[in-house]
């Protein structure tokens, strides 16, 4: 059942799915950029027969806030926002202090799994560990500038200026947010085309029309300067888990292979052959065996 929560003087929409309430910890599910609560369609009420499940929109997304964006350089008022990762973290991690109230297992996709190691830190010991559905690599982040191409290296600054005007980001966010551009985008994102429907399509959509709308996309494409995941895992003890798309168009699983070999809090990798970037949503029957399995080894 849907229900806002008011966070800050903003309103979070939020919905749990639960068998039994006297259960001692809960699931939150956590979406990634553009996505909504609903993008967990096919796993929330699956999972829920073990623990209380909860799923919100982060603000900015789904039916939540969505504030005017305020960049790095733009002064703060009561008015704007400033969209990035510490203050979606913050935002979950009040959700868990205030609506959840016990210790939970944080589940994220993309940006929502580096929302994810960020809580886990703050929550500490009140976190049972993170899954992590095809993490953000964030390979635009000013700190992998490095790697990228000398023309991308060279075009940084002229696109860091350009994306911060609102009349170019708006016209991008006018371009992108119709139905048939949303859907070549998840036929790029699911490779198998599995569950690519008008229910999805209608899902992602609908938010792109309300207020604010824009001002949360402008908010997100100019973050340049943010955290890594690599960074967080550096820090965390809580156990992470990794479930990756085999043929993620955006996060190339071999950085989840490099991430798995590299830090010891990360527990186990699940690859999910012929996948792409959502797994949890284009092969659910994979993945929530998987995630049910690691959730009852968890708790």
């Amino acid at each position: 059942m849907k229900q806002f929560w008011n966070w800050e003087n903003y309103q979070i929409a939020w919905q749990v799915e639960e068998v039994d309430n006297k259960s001692e910890v809960a699931i939150l599910l956590i979406h990634g950029f553009g996505a909504c609560k609903d993008h967990w369609r096919f796993n929330q009420k699956n999972i829920s027969s073990i623990a209380p499940c909860y799923a919100l929109d982060l603000i900015g997304f789904g039916e939540s806030s969505k504030p005017n964006s305020q960049i790095s350089y733009e002064k703060k008022t009561s008015e704007n926002f400033n969209y990035c990762f510490d203050n979606w973290s913050k935002q979950v991690y009040d959700f868990c202090n205030e609506i959840i109230k016990k210790p939970v297992l944080l589940i994220g996709n993309s940006i929502g799994g580096v929302i994810a190691l960020n809580t886990s830190k703050q929550l500490s010991q009140k976190c049972l560990g993170v899954i992590l559905i095809d993490c953000a690599q964030r390979t635009m982040d000013d700190k992998r500038l490095a790697e990228q191409s000398l023309l991308m290296r060279f075009l940084r600054p002229v696109i860091k200026t350009f994306v911060r005007q609102r009349i170019l980001s708006s016209n991008i966010f006018k371009n992108a947010a119709n139905p048939n551009f949303i859907e070549k985008i998840l036929k790029i994102a699911y490779p198998s085309g599995n569950n690519v429907n008008e229910e999805l399509i209608d899902t992602l959509f609908k938010p792109t029309q309300s207020k604010g709308a824009p001002e949360a996309f402008r908010g997100f494409i100019n973050l340049f300067d943010d955290y890594l995941a690599p960074d967080l895992l550096k820090q965390l003890n809580n156990p992470i888990h990794l479930i990756w798309g085999e043929k993620d168009p955006w996060e190339p699983v071999k950085e989840a292979q490099k991430w798995f070999e590299t830090f010891e809090c990360i527990k186990s990798l699940n690859i999910i052959p012929e996948a792409g970037h959502c797994p949890h949503d284009e092969m659910p029957e994979k993945v929530n065996p998987i995630l049910k399995r690691l959730i009852q080894e968890a708790i």
